[in-house]
């Protein structure tokens, strides 16, 4: 009985065997081994990612837009929007978020989303663009005075003008554009060009076009108008008046021979 006893007490005291605390031990090590069930926060937070949709929006001035904001993360613990832009509805569903944007007028700006996962805040930008494509692109008919065609062109109701190329073409060749970026309000606006064209004898009877040009980062807008023939001869009313004294004048003096002509016979 004795030496049972003396078994027993050897066994307990032997490293080998299985204690509380290596168990536990065993147990922390499988939470933190890659295969296990369970990962740690800081883990979970870097697998996670966040998106927004789309990306890029142009709408009309004073357009309305839905942005939508998902993530990856299994358990988002909040989500928010930053905007200058007024804010409408919210929608919401498993890992994501729709935002309302109303009464959009500037004509861009960023809107940030940001997702927080497991202590970790991670975002995504999207950029709404405001423009008014114009309403019409007229070209009066050119005007040959002096030399040279007066070409006049009206771009209407256009919206943002700092981002209006208006460029003049005869045929298909380029013969005047100008950038508008020195204007810079931000409301629709009538935008008229004017242009002096020398006339060579070749342009009688040539095609002008007028051409109205948005570039809104990478939006390309373009509107043209109906095409004008340059004409072959026009009067102003200098050269009007010019022809008809000189008529006259020709018209006397031809009268006076004639008469001169007559006395003599």
């Amino acid at each position: 009985m004795g030496s049972l006893f003396l078994l027993l007490l050897l066994l307990l005291l032997s490293p080998c065997y299985p204690r509380g605390g290596s168990a536990r031990r065993r147990r922390s090590a499988r939470s933190r081994s890659p295969g296990g069930s369970s990962l740690a926060p800081s883990e979970t937070s870097a697998l996670f990612w966040v998106r927004i949709s789309p990306e890029f929006k142009a709408v009309p001035p004073g357009g309305s837009v839905w942005l939508n904001c998902s993530s990856s993360c299994p358990l988002p613990e909040g989500s928010s929007l930053h905007t200058e832009l007024r804010r409408g509805e919210t929608r919401s569903g498993p890992r994501w978020v729709s935002y309302q944007l109303l009464d959009v007028r500037a004509w861009s700006s960023d809107v940030h989303c940001f997702v927080t996962c497991a202590g970790e805040t991670r975002g995504a930008t999207a950029r709404i663009t405001a423009y008014k494509q114009p309403c019409s692109v007229i070209l009066e008919p050119p005007v040959l005075a002096g030399g040279e065609y007066t070409l006049r062109c009206h771009v209407t109701h256009v919206f943002p003008v700092g981002f209006l190329v208006v460029t003049l073409r005869r045929g298909g060749q380029v013969v005047y554009s100008e950038n508008l970026k020195r204007f810079t309000g931000l409301d629709l606006a009538n935008v008229t060009l004017t242009y002096a064209l020398s006339a060579r004898p070749g342009d009688f009877g040539q095609p002008v076009t007028c051409h109205a040009h948005l570039n809104l980062d990478g939006l390309v807008v373009l509107s043209s108008s109906a095409p004008m023939k340059l004409p072959v001869f026009a009067w102003s009313p200098a050269s009007k008046a010019l022809a008809s004294t000189s008529i006259a004048a020709l018209v006397g003096i031809l009268l006076a021979v004639g008469i001169h002509c007559l006395r003599q016979y």
